[in-house]
């Protein structure tokens, strides 16, 4: 599967949150278009966080989110986070999620990062064997708390 990797732009949007309306992440509940505009423009305003999109054909079939973090400890080295990590269903198991993470993946090596992270839910076991596929290591634990 030939994908291009690219920046995502505000005419994205409606095509990213279809992505995130999937089951499993945010189960066919999407954002209304405006407050998505308005965090996307939030998103856009940070130094180093940036949204990516997969496409295909002239159409979004995966995205994800990229924040490099600047740290005082490890000598100062930074670190990666990848957050909202969506390929389309359809889409899924033809090379899009791993284009996405190999893309990200250099992204942090070029802005010397020493280490790329990532968080999946417990449930999403599919999304855990991908992981391993691509030689992610599972270390330590993932801790959260929901607030009101």
């Amino acid at each position: 599967m030939s994908a291009t990797i690219r920046l995502a732009t505000k005419q994205d949007l409606p095509a990213i949150l279809r992505l995130y309306a999937q089951p499993g992440l945010d189960d066919g509940e999407m954002l209304p278009l405006d407050e998505a505009a308005r965090l996307f423009a939030r998103i856009e305003s940070y130094p180093d966080y940036h949204l990516y999109v997969a496409e295909t054909g002239g159409e979004v079939v995966g995205t994800f989110a990229l924040l490099i973090l600047e740290n005082l400890s490890h000598l100062g080295a930074r670190s990666g986070l990848v957050e909202a990590v969506a390929v389309s269903p359809e889409q899924q198991g033809q090379g899009i999620g791993r284009l996405m993470m190999e893309h990200a993946l250099e992204r942090c090596r070029t802005a010397g990062c020493y280490k790329m992270a990532l968080s999946s839910n417990l449930k999403r076991e599919q999304a855990h064997a991908f992981y391993d596929s691509l030689g992610f290591e599972r270390h330590g634990y993932s801790f959260r708390m929901d607030l009101p």
